[in-house]
């Protein structure tokens, strides 16, 4: 996993996780507390309650990314460009500054006027974007998003998000964003659901994650509670994600989120990452999607992906000779049943444990059973 740094701000495994606030020059912005038209009331905004409660980036949208709303041309943007600058010459705290745009010309004319990162909604559909970006060295954001401006993260299902993020490439400083949201209406909230469970596999292109799943409906649907009242859904699936691997979480309520964030850091398991003539890191893979994303990133063979890791069950109920068959059957499969005065632990690869049913002869109707619900979970 590489570490982008943008303008001096690390981010990545070996640092902690990066809070990014929100700050809105769009009127039509449906969160009314973060949006602002005057620079002076904005920048004490952005000093009191994102820079003070522990914002590391600050992300700018001049325009609402709302599906019903009508997009801006890059000219609106433009105009709209001046409002934030002029917020950055009133800030006095020290943070990243962050523009989110879908196009090249308005992250030029922002970077090469204060800003430091660009927030990309649309993941690249500018094929401009990525040179512009690494013209002045700058850390961006790319949201997965078909190859459409008007469009932003309308991916209608999870495995489209990896052709989305592959779209015109990556730049040195890349971050990727798997995009949670409702920005099509194909996409449903089992579609965020799904996504936040193999957060995992988008490790596997080797670039810092960003997340932005403050109070969403996917997160909102599980506690049925209001936007206004799922600030609590945040903050745990806040920690989930960063123990998952995400690097910035982007928020609105940025002290709330700083905590959770730095919990979900402090009890992440700690893996081997060791520079040298031959650098060892141990990766975060525990499923085989997650090996097959860092299979293909490296160019091997995808069909290792099921030996990759290993899955542990246990069975209680054996009679003794199933027992023997089911020792017998997994050392013939490369896997290990353990027997124990109570039940065993059946252990051993996806692949091994699913050609255990294949080669068990004379066992019961029970051990049968559960040695298909056994290769059903691990296909």
């Amino acid at each position: 996993m590489r570490t982008v740094d943008a303008a001096g701000l690390k981010i990545g495994d070996d640092h902690p996780p990066r809070i990014m606030g929100v700050l809105n020059v769009s009127k039509e912005s449906p969160y009314k507390p973060s949006v602002f038209n005057d620079p002076s009331e904005a920048a004490e905004y952005v000093d009191r309650e994102l820079i003070d409660e522990g914002a590391d980036i600050v992300d700018i949208g001049l325009e609402s990314a709302n599906k019903r709303l009508d997009v801006l041309s890059a000219e609106d943007e433009l105009e709209r460009l001046d409002t934030a600058l002029s917020v950055l010459d009133h800030v006095s705290g020290d943070a990243v500054f962050s523009i989110e745009t879908r196009y090249h010309e308005v992250a030029d004319a922002a970077l090469a006027n204060g800003f430091d990162m660009v927030n990309d909604i649309c993941g690249f559909a500018d094929p401009k974007m990525p040179d512009v970006c690494e013209e002045h060295d700058a850390a961006v954001a790319k949201m997965a998003s078909p190859p459409d401006l008007t469009r932003p993260g309308a991916i209608e299902e999870v495995d489209d998000i990896y052709d989305a993020l592959e779209l015109n490439g990556f730049t040195d400083k890349t971050i990727v964003d798997p995009a949670f949201g409702g920005w099509s209406e194909a996409k449903t909230l089992e579609h965020d659901r799904e996504t936040f469970d193999r957060l995992r596999e988008f490790r596997g292109y080797g670039y810092p994650i960003l997340v932005s799943i403050n109070r969403k409906n996917f997160l909102r649907d599980v506690a049925g509670r209001s936007t206004e009242d799922a600030l609590p859904v945040s903050l745990a699936a806040t920690s989930m994600a960063v123990e998952r691997g995400a690097h910035i979480i982007r928020t609105h309520d940025v002290k709330e989120t700083r905590d959770a964030a730095l919990i979900g850091h402090e009890f992440a398991r700690r893996r081997v990452r060791e520079p040298g003539d031959v650098s060892v890191e141990e990766l975060d893979v525990t499923t085989t999607g997650d090996a097959a994303r860092h299979l293909d990133r490296i160019g091997a063979p995808r069909d290792v992906a099921t030996e990759s890791v290993t899955r542990v069950f246990e069975l209680e109920g054996l009679g003794d000779d199933d027992r023997e068959i089911l020792t017998a059957a997994a050392a013939d499969a490369g896997a290990i049943f353990a027997g124990g005065d109570s039940g065993g632990l059946l252990v051993g690869t996806p692949a091994a444990l699913g050609h255990i049913s294949d080669i068990t002869r004379d066992g019961s109707d029970a051990l049968e059973g559960a040695l298909a619900t056994i290769e059903r979970s691990v296909q």
